[in-house]
């Protein structure tokens, strides 16, 4: 594979070193080189004049999601400037789909040329590349600089419409379109990309059903999409700050998923404070829900 080549600030050497030790990378000391370093999938070496050289088949994800962030400071390669769409669109996006515990919330962004290149400058990327603390810093900076809309479905709230969709896609589809709708009618655009969770016509009839005309494009992966990313960045802090108001209301930590831990603080709720607190907490439909109440 073709190796990844730049120049670096030498000054920065020795926090280069430090984060890939961090990172579990081996080092060593060939001739000519500050060092070199090495794991599974990326090898990265320093030469002495400066040149970084990155190999392997796992290097893009090492220079999108550490490289170029955190030492070049520029996003060359993962929006090499021929590459970027700088087309109006907006972008939609879900978290807490697979979680027992908390809301499930599905959110919008709306971004002109504009804005694509705001969410260029602050490296706007996958959410579930990124730490819940980063992920709240840059949900205010996206709220405050882009139109977005946010749909949060809480377990209470979320098990009625569950019972009358009685599937989750159509759930998620009615959700999607509900955002859709808000940006459509608020911005104008008819543009409309989402990282694809079913069959296309799910989503499509469900805005046939609101009569929401767009040019919809549904995408696997579609979070590698800036304005999807941003959608994906405002969903999962919705969720994060949904589930700790959950975890305040029941007086212990909710934990993420529908694992042992999960089963095991749902039996602790439906001992302490009963079934209809469950309701209230907890997506009633997932198979932990029986792990806990048949138990």
């Amino acid at each position: 594979m073709t190796a990844f080549v730049k120049k670096i600030d030498i000054a920065l050497k020795d926090k280069l070193r430090e984060d890939l030790v961090d990172q579990g990378f081996e080092l060593s000391t060939p001739p000519y080189t500050f060092f070199s370093a090495k794991k599974k999938g990326v090898s990265c070496t320093l030469y002495t004049s400066g040149k970084l050289m990155v190999q392997g088949k796992d290097k893009q994800d090492f220079i999108t999601y550490y490289l170029e962030p955190e030492i070049l400071k520029d996003f060359s390669f993962s929006y090499p400037e021929t590459l970027i769409d700088l087309t109006p669109r907006i972008g939609i996006d879900e978290a807490g789909k697979g979680d027992f515990f908390g809301p499930l919330c599905i959110a919008g962004v709306y971004a002109s040329e504009e804005g694509i290149q705001k969410l260029t400058e602050l490296k706007v990327r996958d959410s579930k590349r990124m730490n819940d603390k980063a992920i709240m810093a840059l949900a205010t900076q996206i709220k405050s600089s882009l139109p977005h809309s946010l749909i949060k479905l809480f377990p209470q709230k979320y098990n009625e419409l569950y019972a009358k969709f009685k599937n989750l896609n159509h759930l998620l589809a009615w959700a999607h379109a509900t955002a859709i709708e808000e940006l459509v009618q608020s911005t104008g655009c008819h543009q409309v990309v989402i990282d694809q969770f079913a069959a296309e016509h799910v989503v499509e009839n469900a805005l046939k059903r609101k009569k929401v005309e767009v040019d919809l494009s549904q995408r696997h992966y579609g979070e590698e999409d800036p304005v999807v990313a941003a959608a994906s960045i405002l969903a999962r802090a919705a969720f994060v700050e949904g589930i700790e108001a959950l975890s305040k209301m029941v007086e212990m930590t909710l934990p993420k998923g529908a694992n042992a831990h999960v089963i095991d603080a749902g039996k602790q709720i439906l001992a302490k404070q009963g079934e209809e607190m469950l309701k209230k907490v907890g997506k009633l439909h997932f198979k932990t829900a029986s792990q806990i109440l048949d138990a």
